[in-house]
């Protein structure tokens, strides 16, 4: 059965690699899923370079995707938790919340809303299936 879960992940340039890992961990403990079950790890395109999302994907085996803050931004009808702060900063109203549902398409829907961490963001996503 294909993986159907999908990880957003937002974070702050000071952000401690071993916070997220905890927090990734957290997140998947709280709605009751294993890391294999994660399709992906997903994120603004701003943060492709980065060393933290690298290595939660090197860890846990998962594939990344990017997304532009315009296509994050396009999602806001869908966030539970959108920011003003976190637009002004990036140009999108969510960064976890968005990049998960934009994983997912439009058939996504949160299972676990933004959990702030120290510096680090993350939701997760769930594709409906619809009897397949």
């Amino acid at each position: 059965m294909a993986a159907t879960h999908f990880l957003g992940i937002g974070h702050e340039t000071r952000a401690d690699p071993a916070a997220a890992m905890a927090l990734v961990q957290d997140c998947c403990r709280q709605v009751g899923l294993t890391p294999g079950e994660i399709a992906l790890i997903a994120s603004l395109e701003s943060k492709a370079a980065d060393d933290i999302i690298a290595g939660l994907a090197r860890h846990f085996g998962w594939a990344v995707q990017y997304f532009s803050a315009a296509t994050l931004e396009a999602e806001t009808p869908r966030l539970l938790n959108p920011s003003d702060a976190v637009f002004r900063a990036v140009g999108c109203h969510g960064v976890a919340e968005a990049a998960a549902l934009a994983a997912g398409g439009p058939e996504a829907i949160l299972l676990l809303p933004k959990i702030n961490g120290d510096g680090v963001t993350c939701a997760i996503a769930r594709r409906l299936d619809h009897g397949r």
